[in-house]
């Protein structure tokens, strides 16, 4: 009981210091107000445990009807904060009379004779320029929109590129008052790297090969492990590596095809990428996984949807097949105890929705409701593959799902939802401990806010929409335990 109180606590620290990073600076609405709801589902689930204890766990209600209140709530709440922020800003206040003016001369990034110039850019047609702010890094042009979005934005970067050349490189964002905004960026090494684009070596293929390589002895070290077999007896025979290599393969597939998604979609719309670079790790798993690098800015959301969206999509496809012939070929034994979430040997099959789904399709009568699967090395491959693909589709940040959410609803609404993926997956670690792990990742090592497009504002078309929902659901899918009431109906 101890244990979880302090749980509590961390809990309500971690979610206070998020709050107070994340959105004090964007409403007014007092940060302990927006805390104090997003804690009342934990305070309640505290409640239960206090008065019936850990072995009897809580209603489904209880945990879902609060959670959904205090949501809406919070979002009401911080709308309402936003919207007298933006009004405090609007208004114009005079300074005192009786006080001397002091003006300092604002540092330009544009000199005073190309102010006209730069006001040219803008027809009133388009987009009406109202103000310039000049900044240290930056020149913020305000106005009101009076064509699309997307015309406003591929007009003003003709002109601008047209009077100052590739000085500048141009930004399309929304306000907090809900009025885009133009933003200038000197970019001075622009020219230079136009120079030596041809001579840079964006990819090492060499380095990338032999991650490669390293990766695959790693895994298959580990799929050796998970096979049952002592790696030390390799010395004797070493034809048992070739038990580790399904294992091995299959992950590297999953992860491999999953870059490729976000590297070929990305060279489709002409950004800069590098090659997947695997992880080789030679412990647990056997990798940390692939990535890759984009060195051109994302010139719209439609562009940050798609290469996003490929990433989980094409691991998926790929995940499936391999999970599902693994769960065919894996064995049903009993659960005799509590089974841990990524134990090869006793994996409940309750443990996610999709995972039931996929087991009862792949062993059919042989699963039962007190059963547990042992699994082939191909199915552990698979089910790391629902891991990755869910662990990506997370609403947050710079994962894939926080740049999804990103491209669909726009960068500030993204960062609340953010903000609300952090606390469920904080709230879900409490009912399910394995999502502790996760809870860390996201928590310390994906920053909230996502790196704005060029054009932030063009939002997306419906087709775009509704499967960016769908992949969203696939999350949902992936994490979401089986219910005991379906899991009677599945496993009877």
């Amino acid at each position: 009981m101890a244990f979880w109180f302090l749980l509590l606590l961390v809990l309500g620290l971690a979610t206070y210091l998020i709050v107070e990073r994340s959105v004090a600076r964007i409403t007014r609405t007092p940060v302990w107000l927006l805390w104090l709801v997003l804690m009342i589902p934990a305070f309640i689930l505290s409640t239960w445990t206090l008065k019936y204890g850990l072995k009897v766990p809580p209603p489904t209600a209880i945990i879902i009807w609060p959670s959904i209140i205090c949501l809406f709530l919070y979002w009401s709440l911080f709308h309402w904060g936003r919207r007298n922020l933006v009004e405090k800003q609007s208004a114009t206040t005079l300074p005192p009379t009786n006080l001397p003016s002091v003006q300092s001369e604002p540092i330009r990034p544009i000199a005073k004779v190309e102010e006209t110039q730069l006001r040219n850019c803008f027809p009133w047609s388009v987009y009406y320029i109202q103000n310039i702010e000049y900044r240290p890094q930056a020149v913020i042009c305000r106005g009101q929109l009076r064509a699309s979005s997307h015309t406003a934005y591929q007009q003003v970067k003709a002109n601008i590129e047209t009077q100052f050349g590739d000085r500048f490189l141009l930004i399309f964002q929304e306000g907090l008052n809900n009025q885009p905004f133009f933003v200038l960026v000197p970019n001075t090494q622009l020219a230079r790297q136009s120079e030596n684009r041809d001579k840079e070596k964006l990819t090492h293929p060499g380095i990338a090969l032999l991650l490669l390589l390293m990766t695959l002895i790693t895994t298959t070290i580990a799929g050796i492990k998970f096979a049952g077999i002592d790696v030390k007896s390799l010395e004797n025979n070493f034809t048992l590596a070739l038990k580790g290599l399904p294992y091995a393969l299959g992950l590297i597939s999953i992860l491999g095809i999953h870059e490729l998604g976000h590297y070929l979609t990305a060279r489709f719309y002409k950004i800069r990428a590098t090659l997947p670079y695997f992880i080789p790790v030679p412990f647990f798993l056997g990798t940390f996984g692939a990535f890759i690098q984009m060195r051109s800015p994302t010139p719209n959301r439609k562009a940050l949807f798609d290469i996003s969206i490929a990433g989980p999509i094409a691991g998926f496809i790929v995940t499936l097949p391999l999970l599902l012939w693994g769960l065919a070929h894996s064995e049903v034994v009993s659960m005799r105890v509590e089974p841990d979430a990524i134990n090869p040997k006793a994996l409940d099959p309750k443990y996610s929705l999709l995972l039931a789904l996929l087991a009862k399709l792949a062993l059919g009568s042989q699963l039962k409701l007190n059963s547990a699967i042992d699994l082939h090395p191909i199915a552990i491959a698979g089910f790391l593959g629902l891991i990755v693909t869910a662990l990506n589709l997370i609403p947050v940040g710079q994962l894939d799902g926080g740049h999804i959410v990103h491209a669909m609803f726009g960068q500030r609404t993204a960062m609340i939802i953010g903000q609300i993926s952090r606390f469920l997956l904080l709230l879900l670690s409490l009912i399910k401990g394995e999502f502790w792990i996760w809870t860390i990742i996201v928590f310390f090592f994906i920053p909230i806010i996502d790196e704005p497009a060029l054009n932030d504002v063009t939002g997306l078309d419906n087709r775009r929409d509704l499967l960016g929902l769908l992949t969203l659901g696939l999350l949902v899918l992936i994490v979401i335990p089986l219910p005991q009431f379906f899991a009677r109906l599945l496993f009877s």
